[in-house]
């Protein structure tokens, strides 16, 4: 059948091209915005909401975030769990993966030290200023921390209460919260007296007004030395390469540094060398 190309067609193959040249236009924005998929510490929950918005807001690209303890997402990486970055509370377990073939080689970055605190709802009459001795308090009936098996921050504060000689007299009033956030809802709750939190947590605006701490001195713990990976099964390792560069603005460590981090030095002397006056 021979087809007569008549003024009413003519309109409407022209509106048909008027839509797909717009369409061609606008795809191409969408495309170039990717989505990365992140498993981190759950010390790291409110740090980094702040931190993937301010990604986002520069790159058009997402981040998905998945928060829980260092030593699940390790078992979950090991077994396929398809994220394209892992950011530990332990640098250990990047370290395990590297060696077991599942990180992309060379790509372990030590973004950030932790620290632990000693940390009570308002309406506690526990005296902080004691310091890990107030676990000691006949008054106390439950302690919350991360369990150790799996947690780094959970580590830190046995070991804590081991260099204080302390822990045989307090270990069975130690109940455990599957990460460290989980931890700090527990004392939240009054499902424990007092909690052993990461800092990051304590001082973010959601508990900074519902609790007060006191921190633990660095020396009584190994050091929390916080390492990030990207997994060798991650389709888009360019943006995740790129998400970790970003941690290392001067703008990203400063708002680490406000949710108690401590940003690696060589970081933090780059960032002012480069902003340095001529």
């Amino acid at each position: 059948m021979a087809f007569t190309l008549t003024s009413k067609n003519a309109l409407a193959l022209r509106t048909l091209a008027t839509v797909m040249l717009c369409l061609a236009v606008s795809i191409p924005a969408t495309a170039d915005a990717g989505e990365i998929t992140v498993a981190a510490a759950s010390d790291l929950t409110f740090a980094f909401k702040d931190v993937a918005s301010r990604f986002e807001t520069q790159t058009g690209s997402s981040v998905k975030l998945s928060y829980g303890s260092s030593g699940n997402f390790f078992s979950q990486i090991q077994n396929g769990a398809p994220y394209d970055l892992f950011f530990s509370a332990d640098i250990e377990y990047p370290r395990k993966l590297e060696a077991a073939g599942f990180t992309e080689p060379g790509s372990i970055y030590a973004y950030a030290t932790g620290k632990i605190v000693l940390w009570v709802p308002n309406a506690s009459k526990l005296d902080l200023s004691r310091g890990l001795s107030v676990l000691l308090d006949p008054c106390i009936r439950k302690i919350a921390i991360a369990n150790p098996q799996h947690a780094p921050y959970g580590r830190a504060a046995a070991a804590a209460m081991q260099h204080e000689g302390i822990y045989d007299n307090v270990k069975g009033k130690l109940v455990l919260g599957e990460d460290i956030s989980q931890t700090a809802q527990f004392v939240e709750s009054g499902n424990a007296d007092l909690g052993v939190v990461a800092l990051s947590l304590a001082v973010a605006p959601v508990m900074r007004d519902k609790g007060r701490y006191v921190a633990i001195p660095s020396s009584d713990y190994p050091a929390i030395i916080q390492a990030a990976v990207i997994l060798r099964s991650s389709h888009n390792k360019d943006l995740a390469q790129q998400f970790l560069k970003f941690l290392k603005e001067p703008g990203t460590v400063a708002l680490m540094e406000q949710y108690g981090f401590i940003v690696p030095n060589e970081v933090t002397a780059g960032n002012h060398k480069a902003s340095a006056p001529n």
